[in-house]
């Protein structure tokens, strides 16, 4: 498997996983606090999606530097490989937020 491949795929788990671990964990804090747990679950997989694209593609703005250096040099390759692994790591972000709603049965 090709080098931009395998850390696409990387980006799209890593950001699923952001997404599912911090909702179920959320659901787990909200039965401890005697809270409703799918409102909770719900609501922190709405709110930590950006934070999981973030994770996923290194955690700071170096991404989107690399997208400007390299554009305004005139070199699209690399800055459209940080494009796509920032879609990719947006797909597992909604991925996860899509299965927290379908698990707990608002995602008809």
């Amino acid at each position: 498997m090709s080098i931009f491949l395998s850390k696409a795929v990387l980006d799209f788990f890593i950001a699923c996983g952001i997404v599912l671990g911090g909702a179920m964990l959320g659901g787990i804090g909200a039965v401890v606090s005697l809270q409703p747990p799918t409102q909770t679950m719900l609501e922190v997989a709405d709110r930590i999606k950006i934070w999981a694209l973030a994770a996923a593609v290194g955690g700071t703005i170096d991404p989107m530097r690399v997208i400007e250096s390299n554009m305004l040099g005139g070199n699209l390759s690399p800055a459209i490989k940080q494009v796509l692994y920032l879609g990719f790591a947006f797909l597992g972000a909604h991925m996860g937020s899509e299965l927290v709603k379908w698990v707990c049965g608002r995602g008809q």
